[in-house]
């Protein structure tokens, strides 16, 4: 049976390669740069400034000194859409934040507000990124389990291996800009990984069906022709997943704007790793067994005559 439509798995070394390029520059971002965690995780403070129009960053950060608020070199200082700013700070001590937020009105001439300071202590943080982590395993071992189950131990392997690629390259984007990690990036992460296996399972189900008395065609021809023959599906489903998240993005705010975010980097990741990543693996390890080794003899033998 003659191939049709793109040919995926001839280009699998071209999508191998990206992906591990794409790989080792996210993993060489988390090493080399870290993390840049929020409050939530680390514990600290977080001052929300009103009505801060004329003023900027390094000026913010200067009041923050002279204030004494610890690590200020360090804070970070975000511009907010009406003109003021959010700050984040080590300070872990509420009386002292507080403290603090009416010397940097004072210092900054500020017309007075109500003080607006969060305090998060570093135990409650520690817990968070506690239950972050105990999330992210569970939801990769429940995933190996159920496509172990409910297709094969290479398929949920394969799927994993593509889940990972897809977390690592948003958390090395956010490595590299330097953006915070916050509770909604773990959320967002979380979501990442059911909308990607999602996209995964759908070619790997295709896959199945089409291997059952697969006898006129290679294994590697048979997973590309199952991708094209899935791929408007896939198409649809990205653009109905993409849109809204692009929506958020750009109208949601500064509270919906992270999650927005990490969920844009994560969709497209994704998409691209359930016909790019798992697919092929997929494919390259099912076929190094002996039936489907014999399959693609006799199928190129048929081919060369």
């Amino acid at each position: 049976m003659a191939k049709r439509g793109i040919d995926f798995m001839g280009k699998r070394n071209i999508f191998f390669i990206v992906s591990a390029a794409l790989v080792v520059i996210a993993v060489a971002a988390l090493l080399l740069k870290g993390l840049t965690l929020g409050i939530e995780f680390q514990g600290g403070t977080v001052m929300t400034l009103a009505r801060a129009e004329g003023v900027d960053t390094e000026v913010v950060r200067d009041a923050l000194q002279a204030a004494g608020v610890p690590d200020a070199a360090n804070a970070v200082i975000q511009p907010t859409d009406d003109g003021g700013f959010i700050v984040r700070t080590a300070e872990s001590d509420t009386a002292k934040a507080q403290d603090a937020f009416a010397q940097i009105l004072a210092e900054l001439d500020l017309p007075d507000q109500d003080v607006n300071v969060t305090t998060i202590g570093p135990g409650w943080g520690a817990n968070v990124t506690d239950a972050a982590v105990l999330a992210l395993i569970v939801s990769l071992v429940a995933i190996l389990a159920y496509v172990s189950i409910r297709f094969e131990y290479k398929m949920s392997v394969t799927a994993v291996l593509a889940l990972f690629h897809d977390a690592l390259i948003v958390l090395g984007i956010y490595a590299l800009a330097g953006l915070e990690v916050t509770p909604n990036t773990v959320a967002a992460v979380l979501t990442i990984l059911g909308y990607s296996l999602y996209d995964t399972i759908v070619v790997f189900h295709r896959i199945k069906e089409n291997a059952t008395g697969l006898s006129k065609r290679s294994f590697m021809d048979m997973t590309n022709d199952s991708i094209n023959e899935m791929l408007m599906r896939w198409v649809n489903t990205g653009l109905v997943q993409i849109v809204p998240v692009i929506a958020l993005l750009l109208f949601g705010g500064e509270t919906l704007r992270d999650f927005a975010f990490a969920m844009a980097i994560g969709l497209i990741a994704g998409a691209y790793s359930s016909i790019g990543l798992a697919s092929p693996l997929y494919a390259v390890w099912k076929e190094r067994e002996p039936k489907f080794q014999a399959l693609k003899k006799k199928y190129e033998a048929q081919q060369a005559k």
